[in-house]
């Protein structure tokens, strides 16, 4: 039997905006999925998107929502958070959103552990704008900002989290539906920062100039740099370039949550007393 969306979705805003093919209405609806697993209410849930492509998640759904600002995703879910603790914050940025302009606020948001779940779709271009190199743009891909090819280093963004201090990070495609609800599901129960990747296609501004002219061929090229963990753990590190792995890459339950921090200056503010650095021992 057919899941049926229509209670988180806002029915008023279908069809989409996104092109035929976008892996973005996947993720959306793997989302869903995962956020009925959970089990939270949909009061107590806020999803937060900035600009390109991924921004428009927060139009379509039907929880509370801001559509900020470019790269500001973070920053907005870090005071919502930080005022309502007991709330769900989701954030959905793409690859130039959450990893360009945004790239600062994403690293201090992993740093501080707050207890964000951020949903980074990575389809290796910006895609809303017509084809501007992004930060994941493979070395030698056609964009409208390197016509001979990008030449700029690219990051590997769950790696960045990692290093970062997210305590849970976690790489899953488009390709298959189901881990990737899987993935959401462990991250979205998981307390601190969730930082899930999703590798998505964009064929219309990454693909067809770059010579994977359908949404098909664009998967299968996704499907060829990514292999699951265990497999990639086993392999040799020449057997490893230009490969990502997918499944859970980190996940640290002993690291100390930053609302939870938060509570504890307030309390011993109230109390007259100092924090210290043994406060915070499991983080360190």
């Amino acid at each position: 039997m057919a899941y049926n969306y229509n209670k988180f979705l806002r029915l008023q805003k279908m069809p989409t905006l996104w092109c035929w093919g976008c892996g973005d209405g996947v993720i959306l609806k793997a989302t869903l999925r995962a956020i009925e697993k959970t089990g939270w209410k949909q009061d107590d849930i806020c999803i937060i998107s900035g600009i390109g492509c991924s921004g428009r998640f927060s139009s379509y759904v039907d929880f509370n929502t801001i559509h900020t600002t470019h790269g500001r995703t973070i920053a907005y879910a870090t005071g919502v958070k930080l005022a309502n603790p007991d709330k769900h914050i989701i954030c959905v940025a793409g690859d130039g959103d959450g990893l360009a302009i945004g790239g600062n606020h994403t690293i201090h948001g992993c740093r501080r552990n707050i207890d964000i779940n951020m949903i980074l779709i990575n389809n290796f271009i910006y895609g809303l704008t017509n084809s501007q190199t992004s930060p994941t743009t493979p070395q030698g891909f056609w964009s409208v900002t390197m016509k001979k090819g990008n030449i700029d280093p690219t990051f590997n963004a769950s790696n960045l989290a990692i290093a970062a201090g997210a305590s849970f990070v976690g790489r899953e495609t488009v390709n298959d539906p189901k881990k990737m609800e899987r993935l959401l599901v462990k991250g979205f129960e998981h307390k601190g920062f969730s930082f899930m990747e999703i590798l998505s296609n964009c064929h219309v501004n990454l693909g067809r100039k770059n010579k994977m002219a359908s949404a098909m061929e664009n998967l299968d090229w996704i499907d060829s740099i990514t292999t699951p963990k265990a497999k990639f753990d086993k392999m040799s590190e020449e057997e490893r370039l230009n490969l990502l792995p997918t499944g859970i890459l980190h996940h640290n339950e002993d690291a100390a949550e930053y609302c939870e921090m938060y509570e504890k200056v307030k309390q011993a503010h109230q109390g007259g007393a100092k924090i210290t650095q043994n406060d915070f021992a499991k983080k360190i």
